[in-house]
């Protein structure tokens, strides 16, 4: 469980913003439930999705996402699991290839979290950012995640990593602007875990 607590260039828990936030988030909660749903709550409706509102910069590091408070789905997912693991709050990644408009190619990996709870175990959480057709929400035992994989190409794949893909990580930080991302999503049909 130690992997999924550690300290990371991109999961850089550490940094002095987050540990405040995540102290502010924690310090008004008791259990591990409630610290994880205000944690999940606070990223999904306060950093907004770079896509959905066309913010810049790109964000990758946890640390940068608080700071620019916008990230597309993986640098949102990189900001929770550092404000959860500050709590103490092990927390992994998980990832979703998902066809860009519903009808097919071209296909690209979604990332969100899965947060263990005491009571729970492994509880897959998705702080993307609801908008009117996207409602995740914190509802354990029962997952509520942004998307449902579909069709025939899209995958649900059920690993739980402890730290981001390399492929996400190197698509976050090879560009400037939210809109040169966006034709150069990272897409696997297959990942090597």
């Amino acid at each position: 469980m130690k992997d999924y607590l550690e300290i990371s260039e991109i999961i850089d828990w550490q940094a002095p913003a987050i540990l405040e936030l995540a102290n502010q988030i924690g310090s008004n909660h008791s259990s591990v439930e409630a610290i994880a749903k205000a944690c999940f709550e606070w990223v999904r409706d306060e950093v907004y999705h770079s896509v959905d509102y066309q913010m810049n910069p790109v964000t990758c590091r946890a640390s940068d996402v608080l700071k620019y408070r916008t990230g597309y789905c993986f640098a949102k997912s990189h900001l929770l699991a550092a404000l959860l693991r500050a709590n103490a709050i092990p927390t992994g990644f998980c990832y979703q290839r998902l066809s860009l408009d519903d009808r097919g190619a071209p296909y690209t990996l979604h990332g969100f979290n899965a947060v263990h709870l005491p009571e729970i175990g492994w509880y897959r959480i998705d702080a993307r950012g609801n908008r009117s057709d996207i409602d995740a929400q914190f509802t354990p035992p029962q997952e509520k995640l942004a998307y449902q994989p579909r069709l025939p190409e899209e995958i649900d794949f059920p690993n739980i990593l402890a730290g981001p893909l390399p492929i996400v990580v190197e698509a976050l930080q090879r560009y400037q602007q939210w809109d040169e991302v966006l034709p150069h999503l990272p897409d696997a049909a297959v990942i090597e875990w």
